[in-house]
């Protein structure tokens, strides 16, 4: 079954994500959201890949070089073998910054006999769009296209240039290299410095493996999950990605394909908040920079997402050129979604901004814009939460009463309240609990169906919707009140499908979603813990993270029936959820004994 067989790479300046057969099959140079270089992930034909092939007597296996995110692909025969080393260069500079260049190393290490192998190196720059010319240099190897944007893309490599363009069989005597810049070298790489970059980098990632904490039980699912996370922050300007990559389908053959290469709020500050409980501060310290830096004026209101690199215009277009994943057309850059009002990033918002002074208060240095921000939002929320919005899901019809919403627009003044109490700041204090009181009211009343016996999707709904468990996450009501029991009882009867959850059941702007996204399966077990059904939710857990590819990484949707992966990949909300769900069952075990 082809379940998404990838590694991701990465030095949270760009990402690639490389197959269990070692092919190099999508990368964006030289940032994140840059055009890509290589894209046979979408379209096997004109996408373009860097691979080695070797005779079938070989027998492959991958594995990550353990505590690192350095990817290892083994080649192993009767007569020879070799390893494949794939990274993105990070480590530290001087002055606490990191050298983390626009490059991808690939470094072979030959373990016995003579290998041998053909190069495939394909790059088709600028998404394909036009003719990618290779040319043989005295140093490099250089690709250029003259498509819509001239762009050039550089290899160096020990072994002969001529037979890696021409494709020809090559023996290994020895160990080999290939480095690929989006910037011409000035000092030209040679074995020993990129063996060295290997070193330096696998001791970067060793030490934030080790200063991330254990808990007892998934510390390796909870260690890979949150390296992964690591590996979709940018760290420019603290942005943090939902996914490294764009038009991934939920569903094959179905048009719901979207870029995910920006910064949803949402999506980021629940990222934030599961990294920072694992003593990942800079990650979250940028972060919050990030936010300051992109609300420079009181009044503006704040959009649902960015781009990385702070714009506030993403539009969306569909590259007709290209296949898409098995097919699955279209394949989009930009997301229209960037327009659209949802009313729970406020919520979500503050609720990161509390937690992280609670923790950091004596530690944080831009206090006074944070509180600057938290009053705004308050002001935003007092004056528009009342109105409709497009929700959690981002229905793109109309808008409506979401409860998820509701409850964040709760959860954004009562953060604000305990914000004022921690600044001294009393002047809004009685203002704001009254409009708490009044939004938790109308929540109460609105959002409860009687004949369902649970908190449902929207107002005067009867239909389900599997966000409404995080109404216990964020504090709105308590695990044990009868209410949220029988809420969580109902989504599991009548939105789960053979252990996976659905979103929803009620058709939305395409039609009956036809996958289980799979952070709302992860809510669903953590729901389970709280309400004391822990060993019910330890054993659907364990199942859950069995559906994970062979490197332990999640895309956003799992198929009901034959349990692949799909959407994009690999996904912070999937592993942030994995995270979450882990350490809380942890806890459930550890307060047992």
């Amino acid at each position: 079954m082809d379940n998404f067989n990838y590694g991701i790479i990465g030095n949270c300046r760009t990402a690639a994500l490389v197959s269990d057969k070692g092919s190099l099959d999508w990368c964006c140079l030289p940032e994140f959201d840059s055009a890509s270089v290589f894209a046979k992930l979408l379209d096997e034909k004109k996408g373009g890949q860097f691979a080695f092939e070797v005779d079938e007597t070989y027998h492959i296996s991958q594995s990550y070089v353990k505590n690192t995110s350095i990817l290892k692909t083994t080649f192993e025969s009767v007569e020879a073998s070799f390893e494949l080393y794939d990274f993105l260069p990070r480590y530290p500079k001087k002055h606490k910054e990191y050298h983390a260049p626009p490059e991808v190393i690939r470094y072979l290490k030959v373990t016995s006999g003579k290998p041998k192998l053909k190069i495939d190196y394909n790059p088709k720059l600028e998404y394909a769009l036009g003719r990618t010319e290779i040319y043989i240099k005295k140093n490099f190897i250089v690709s250029l296209t003259e498509a819509d944007e001239f762009d050039t893309l550089f290899l160096y490599t020990s072994l002969p240039k001529e037979a890696v363009v021409n494709s020809e069989e090559i023996e290994l005597t020895k160990d080999v290299f290939f480095l690929m810049s989006y910037n011409e070298k000035i000092e030209l790489p040679s074995l020993s410095s990129v063996a060295l970059d290997l070193e330096k980098t696998k001791v970067y990632w060793l030490n934030w493996s080790y200063n991330t904490p254990k808990f007892g039980y998934y510390d390796d699912e909870i260690l890979r999950s949150a390296m992964t996370l690591k590996l979709l922050s940018y760290e420019k300007t603290g942005a943090i990605l939902a996914a490294a990559t764009t038009s991934l389908p939920e569903t094959i053959g179905e048009v719901r394909n979207w870029d995910y290469r920006f910064c949803w709020i949402r999506d980021a500050s629940m990222v934030v908040k599961v990294v920072s409980q694992l003593g990942h501060t800079r990650m979250t310290k940028r972060y919050l920079q990030f936010i300051i830096d992109l609300i420079p004026d009181k009044n503006e209101k704040l959009q649902i997402m960015y781009g990385i690199n702070k714009e506030k215009e993403l539009t969306e277009k569909i590259l007709t050129h290209l296949s898409g994943y098995k097919g699955s057309s279209p394949v989009r850059t930009g997301n229209a979604a960037y327009a659209q009002k949802q009313n729970d990033i406020y919520g979500i918002l503050v609720d990161v901004i509390h937690q992280e002074l609670v923790k950091f208060k004596s530690d944080t240095d831009n206090q006074e814009e944070l509180w600057t921000i938290t009053k705004g939002i308050a002001w935003v929320v007092g004056n528009h939460w009342q109105e409709p919005d497009k929700g959690i899901w981002e229905f793109r019809t109309e808008d409506r009463h979401f409860t998820f919403s509701k409850v964040l627009c709760w959860v954004a003044i009562d953060r604000a309240i305990k914000i004022s109490k921690l600044f001294r700041k009393t002047s809004k204090l009685e203002r704001w609990k009254t409009l708490e009181q009044a939004i938790k009211a109308d929540i109460l009343e609105h959002a409860w169906n009687e004949e369902v016996q649970a908190f449902t999707q929207s107002y005067g709904s009867k239909d389900l919707d599997a966000s409404v468990l995080l109404m216990e996450t964020y504090g709105f009501i308590d695990a044990k009140d009868p209410k949220f029991i029988s809420t969580v009882k109902a989504i599991g009867k009548h939105l789960t499908n053979d252990g996976l959850l659905y979103r929803y059941k009620n058709k939305d702007d395409f039609g009956l979603p036809s996958s289980s996204f799979t952070i709302c399966t992860f809510w669903y077990i953590n729901s389970l813990n709280k309400i004391g059904e822990t060993e019910e939710a330890k054993r659907q857990f364990e199942r859950l993270i069995g559906f994970s590819n062979h490197l332990g990484l999640l895309s956003e949707d799992i198929d009901f029936k034959t349990k692949r992966l799909l959407g994009n990949f690999p996904q912070a909300y999937s592993h942030l959820a994995l995270i979450e769900t882990a350490i809380n069952l942890s806890k459930s075990f550890n307060s047992e004994l």
